[in-house]
């Protein structure tokens, strides 16, 4: 998000001159995540509570795979009515993070819930009820006892987190926020740390959250507060189902106010410099409900010289009609625009429902615009990492029938139905033995190898293919006439594959998911796709498996597959690669996904009734076993209560909740509000949006939604189409027609005979062409010119490459630009780490004790620590030397003005990065910057070189103080010798510049 608001436009505007981001560089700001942030906290004060600061941060998958072995390995009876062992251990996960977020203890939850269970139980039935509960309660106490059931399992879990040192995101931001609130000096410590605070997003934050950052950098003690600034627009709280309340914003006046005690001020940015006044038009009014509460806001308003946009809507007959209008639509102004821009149209379909993604897709491909299906269903569900996956599992697992379907029928392969049946076939026969196999009447060219039917069980128990899967018929698919010639030929081609791959699976498995990727073509196939998608999926695949591979070096492949299957469940097979808006191809995703980001075009399809909104799935925590009651969460005072009258009977207790889960389906009706609004802001110049009445089954249609109706009576929409709702009683149209499919499936589609023609029109021209066949190897001329071009690819790799200088440099760096610039040059083309200096780290012991000394002790990056760079540092015996040294000297008697100043600062478009020791103010109102060095003295040329760092320091000094340059001098001070030198002549800005571009080539 930061990256994409520092490329905006509109900072240019806002900072013509650039002294504002001058200023900026100029200091040193700590950009977190709220999760990293508290991540940093619990590292450093985690032992306050106490918890192991060391503790190591689990993924979602090590999350899940915890948690299952908590519900696997229970052996006490669970009243769960059957529930199976992959629903227990999701509500184990969302239970634990419900107690985590509102930080809330265990046994609080028990006596609540059983308080609650105890009040409608023993509530008197009413005159005509049958049965001691009535049906209506029944659900919400089963609920009830259910959240009871597995309170053990999440202590457990909690506790098994405990033994092993691991943490999840919830603990991680709990223990933050609890350090915070009972723990008032490390507020105080992080206060004197930071000189101000920036929230942004502040309506996505949750309870610990708040909590965390309240207890930090609230409250209006004088002398005691910073500014604290939060961002935030509460039309867009769109992840209340994780946690979000838009609430804190209104609460963040009072649990920031000002110095006096009033509350903070609020101020509105209202300039859309995004949206055209047409979309803001329609976004105003679908936000007309939201913008009263919890937070007054006023309506979006255009930048002055916006240009008009364009808002299209339409209500078609069915969901395919539908499709094809937004498919049609998009497809008009992508052909449209791309021959006519240099930078073609960027476009997106933002969908409320995964399950629409793949239709949209189709839609838009059969009239050859680009598609990229961004998210669906995770980075495992990617089609290139799908196959890729498949054939891991096949390596080691021949009964996984569905990755043999899924290779055998793709694109690649396309087996056909005949042939695929005959493979199965195949398989069922090596599930028996000789005799079997015999008295079946196969042939003798069908009979499986002897070496085979030796390996199988006399006796195979249950189904046939349970026990021999579709790669063991590859491995021997018997007769070739039983297939087709195409298919017997594709069948041994993948199974040569396969048998090379094997006998590679004991290699590493990050060389191994390589080799299978080249096998399969996958890098061949991923960069012949428009866009990178494709490359980015991959790469994040390969990157996953260097990650489990860190963790378990001793793992091998067919536990690296339990762990993606682990991660399918738990993380939705990981989060896809990251891909940034493109312009290049229509995008397809979630409006969820599309937070943060713009298109000139987007189309929000399906708002009807049951979609978008999407239909009724209440969150109440009387029938949601992973929610908190309402009594315990941190939000309360923003959620509907429930009061049961006094001595209320069973169907006064039936209307109080029936009337508190309805006041939950009007927030989950705001949400989907929210959501919308955040899908109509995202276009910049277009806005297309639909509905339909009949889907593709079913014998109800649909009714369009509220937002669509909304949409339609605003001035600036045009209605395309608006079709006329069913009679009563009409049946569905796509009910009764007819649904073909072809099998295989062509990799081509539509673009078959286009291809073809291309394809034999490239046969043509070389059959016509005269060439000549002898092949120019056979020759000496040949020979030579191969040798010449080798020769002339080894001159070129040795040959120096120029170097570009990075956008930034260390003050190190700096010095050696000076001392030796091919040295530099070769690390800045090929970056190795540097070999660990022990005497550089008794460098750094002296300068921490030097801190303390001055007490001003701060905590720094570890490789900006001071005397990191210090060569010849004294040993560590010498330690107490050099502090004796230091006592000695003149500088022991002197108070600096400031320690350990960061700095970066700009020279002929570099900057330059650094922390100076120590900054001393002279007594002719003069400042000296003196850098403390622990080596040897050097001699007069390493001086020379060494005094750049001294050059950078001043100028930096000069800028961040406003003293004119000629008023701060830089010094070495060489402790063990107690020696300080005080370079004449050291570079200016100008000669700094110059050095900057004397960087050779390498």
């Amino acid at each position: 998000r930061l990256r994409r608001l520092a490329g905006s436009a509109v900072l240019d505007r806002l900072d013509a001159t650039g002294q504002r981001r001058a200023a900026v560089l100029a200091g040193e700001a700590t950009v977190l995540t709220y999760h990293a942030y508290a991540g940093r906290l619990v590292a450093e004060h985690a032992l306050r509570l106490p918890t192991d600061p060391g503790a190591r941060l689990l993924t979602q998958t090590g999350e899940w795979q915890l948690a299952h072995r908590v519900t696997a390995g229970w052996e006490p009876d669970l009243d769960l009515e059957g529930k199976v062992p992959h629903t227990v251990t999701g509500w184990v996960l969302g239970l634990a993070g419900q107690l985590a977020e509102h930080l809330c203890e265990p046994e609080r939850l028990r006596e609540s819930v059983e308080a609650m269970i105890t009040a409608v139980v023993t509530a008197s039935p009413t005159p005509r009820q049958r049965g001691p509960l009535r049906a209506d309660l029944k659900l919400m106490v089963q609920s009830q006892r259910s959240r009871l059931a597995i309170l053990p399992l999440v202590e457990l879990y909690t506790e098994l987190k405990r033994r092993e040192a691991v943490l999840d995101f919830g603990d991680q931001m709990g223990i933050a926020a609890k350090l915070a609130r009972d723990h008032p000096e490390v507020g105080a410590s992080e206060r004197v740390r930071f000189g101000a605070v920036l929230l942004d997003e502040y309506q996505d934050t949750g309870h610990a959250q708040r909590v965390l950052l309240r207890s930090l950098f609230g409250g209006a003690t004088p002398g005691a507060t910073i500014p604290v600034t939060a961002v935030g627009d509460p039309c867009q709280s769109i992840y209340g189902w994780r946690g979000a309340s838009a609430a804190n914003l209104p609460r963040f006046t009072t649990d920031f106010p000002c110095g006096d005690g009033a509350p903070a001020v609020t101020r509105g940015l209202l300039t859309s410099f995004r949206n055209p006044p047409e979309v803001l038009a329609v976004a105003n009014a679908v936000s007309a409900e939201l913008r009263g509460a919890p937070v007054r806001v006023g309506e979006l308003r255009c930048r002055h010289d916006a240009e008009p946009g364009e808002v299209r809507c339409a209500l078609l007959p069915d969901v395919r009609a539908e499709v094809n209008w937004v498919a049609g639509t998009i497809a008009d102004r992508w052909h449209t625009a791309v021959p006519d821009r240099v930078a073609p149209l960027t476009a997106a379909v933002l969908v409320r429902r995964r399950a629409d993604m793949a239709a949209l897709a189709a839609a838009l491909r059969a009239r050859d615009v680009p598609v990229e299906v961004v998210g669906l269903g995770g980075l495992l569900a990617a089609p290139e990492v799908r196959d890729l996956v498949s054939v891991l599992r096949l390596l080691v697992d021949p009964l996984a029938g569905t990755a043999a379907v899924r290779l055998l029928t793709g694109a690649r392969w396309r087996l056909g139905a005949a042939d695929l049946a005959a493979l199965w076939r195949r398989a069922r026969e090596l599930t028996t033995d000789h005799r079997t196999a015999s008295g079946q009447g196969a042939g003798e060219a069908d009979k499986a190898p002897e070496e085979v039917l030796a390996a199988l069980p006399g006796e195979v128990p249950g189904e046939s293919i349970d026990q021999v899967g579709l790669v063991d018929a590859l491995d021997s698919s018997g007769d070739p006439a039983r297939y087709s010639e195409r298919g017997y030929q594709r069948l041994c081609a993948l199974a040569a594959e396969l048998r090379a791959l094997r006998r590679r699976v004991t290699q590493p498995l990050t060389d191994l998911v390589a080799d299978a990727e080249r096998t399969l073509l996958l890098d061949i196939e991923s960069l012949a796709r428009p866009g990178p998608a494709g490359r980015a999926h991959l790469d994040s695949f390969a990157d996953v498996v260097a990650d489990f591979a860190a963790v378990s070096p001793l793992a091998g492949l067919p536990a690296l597959l339990d762990y993606l299957a682990t991660a399918e469940e738990a993380e939705d097979g990981f989060e896809p690669g990251e891909v940034e808006v493109a312009h290049d191809r229509v995008q397809i995703l979630t409006v969820h996904a599309a937070k943060g980001l713009e298109w000139q075009l987007v189309a929000v399809p399906h708002l009807v009734d049951g979609v978008f909104p999407a239909a009724k799935k209440s969150s109440s925590w009387l029938r949601t076993v992973t929610e908190l009651p309402i009594t315990l969460r941190g939000d309360r005072a923003d959620l509907p209560d429930l009061a049961l009258p006094a001595g209320a009977d069973q169907k006064e207790i039936a209307v109080a909740v029936a009337d508190h889960e309805a006041a939950f389906d009007t927030r989950r009706l705001t949400e989907e509000r929210r959501l919308m609004y955040v899908a109509l802001t995202r276009a910049e110049q277009t806005l297309l949006v639909s509905g339909h009445h009949w889907d593709d089954a079913g014998s109800t249609p649909r009714s369009p939604s509220d937002f669509l109706l909304e949409i339609r009576d605003i001035e600036h929409c045009v209605i395309d189409q608006w079709a006329a709702p069913p009679a009563e009683g009409e049946p569905n149209p796509l009910d009764t027609e007819p649904r073909c499919e072809s099998t295989p499936a062509d990799p081509l589609g539509s673009r078959r005979d286009a291809v073809a023609e291309g394809a034999q029109l490239v046969r043509d021209a070389l059959a016509a062409a005269s060439f000549d066949r002898q092949s120019p190897l056979c020759s000496a001329a040949g020979w030579q010119r191969e040798i010449d071009v080798l020769l002339a690819e080894r001159a070129a790799r040795r040959a120096a490459q120029r170097v570009v200088l990075p956008a930034h440099l260390s003050v190190s760096q700096l010095v050696e630009l000076a001392e030796d610039p091919v040295a530099l040059a070769a690390r800045l083309r090929r970056p190795l780490p540097f070999a660990p200096k022990p005497m550089a780290r008794r460098g750094t012991a002296f300068h921490a004790w030097l801190e303390r000394r001055f007490g001003c002790t701060r905590l720094i990056d570890h490789d900006e620590l001071p005397g990191a760079a210090d060569e010849g540092a004294a040993p560590n015996t010498e330690l107490t030397v050099l502090q004796e040294a230091f006592l000695a000297s003149d500088w022991a008697a002197r108070s600096p003005h400031d320690v350990e100043v960061p700095f970066e600062t700009v020279f002929d478009g570099v900057g330059v990065r650094g922390r100076m020791d120590a900054v001393f103010a002279d007594d002719d109102g003069g400042w000296t910057v003196v850098d403390w060095k622990t080596g040897m003295v050097p001699d007069e040329a390493t001086l020379r070189a060494v005094s750049v760092q001294l050059a950078a320091y001043r100028l930096a000094w000069s800028a961040l103080s406003g003293a004119p340059l000629e008023q701060v001098r830089a010094a070495f001070h060489y402790v063990r010798d107690n020696r300080t030198l005080q370079p004449a002549n050291l570079l200016d800005a100008d000669g700094l510049r110059d050095l900057l571009r004397t960087i050779p080539v390498g």
